[in-house]
C-alpha cells in the first residue's frame, strides 16, 4: 500500500502458510523493536490460493514462537493491486518471483528475493531461495527463520532508503 508515510512490503511464498507469512512476522517484529513500527505496512501473500483463509503451518508458528514471534495472518493470494500498491514485493525463492513478474509483466525494481538482502548477495540473480519447509523436518523450519533473520537488517536499511525517497 504506497503512502508518503509508511513503506510497505509483501512477503510472498507459494502458499502463505510457511515463508512468507514468517518473513512478515519477523520484519514486523525486527521493525518494531528498531522503533519503525509506525513507518511501516507489512503483509504477506502466496502465488495460489490453495490455503486461504488459512493460518501458517503449526510448525512454523511453533518454530518461530521458540524465538519469540507470532505469526498472526492468515494466508491469501497475491492480487494485481498488490503488485501496483506494495513498495517492495519479497519472493521467498526463484519459482515465486518468476511467478510474479510474470504477473507484474515482466521483471520489476520492487521484485525482489530475500535471499537479495542476506550478507554477500546484492540482487535477484545471485541470491539464494529460502527452501520449503513444507516436507522436511524441524531443521527445514529453523532454516527459513535464519535466512529471514540473517536478511532483516539489510532488508530494513534499504526500506529506510525507499522511506527517505518518498
Amino acid at each position: 500500500m504506497r503512502t508518503d508515510n509508511k513503506v510497505s512490503v509483501l512477503f510472498v511464498c507459494m502458499g502463505n502458510i510457511c515463508r512468507s507469512p514468517t518473513g512478515e512476522g519477523v520484519f514486523q517484529h525486527y521493525v518494531e523493536y528498531n522503533g519503525y513500527a509506525d513507518h511501516f505496512h507489512i503483509d504477506s501473500a502466496g502465488t495460489i490460493a490453495y490455503h486461504t483463509g488459512e493460518p501458517a503451518d503449526a510448525r512454523m508458528r511453533e518454530s518461530a514462537k521458540k524465538r519469540g514471534y507470532q505469526l498472526k495472518s492468515l494466508a491469501r493470494k497475491v492480487t494485481q493491486q498488490d503488485l501496483e500498491s506494495f513498495d517492495l514485493i519479497v519472493a521467498m525463492d526463484t519459482d515465486n518471483l518468476i511467478e510474479l513478474e510474470s504477473l507484474a509483466g515482466g521483471a520489476q525494481q520492487h521484485l525482489r528475493l530475500l535471499g537479495s538482502f542476506i550478507e554477500g548477495y546484492s540482487d535477484n540473480y545471485d541470491a539464494p531461495s529460502v527452501p520449503d519447509p513444507y516436507y522436511g523436518g524441524t531443521a527445514g523450519f529453523e532454516q527459513v527463520l535464519d535466512m529471514i533473520e540473517s536478511a532483516c537488517p539489510t532488508l530494513l536499511s534499504h526500506c529506510l532508503e525507499l522511506l527517505n525517497n518518498k
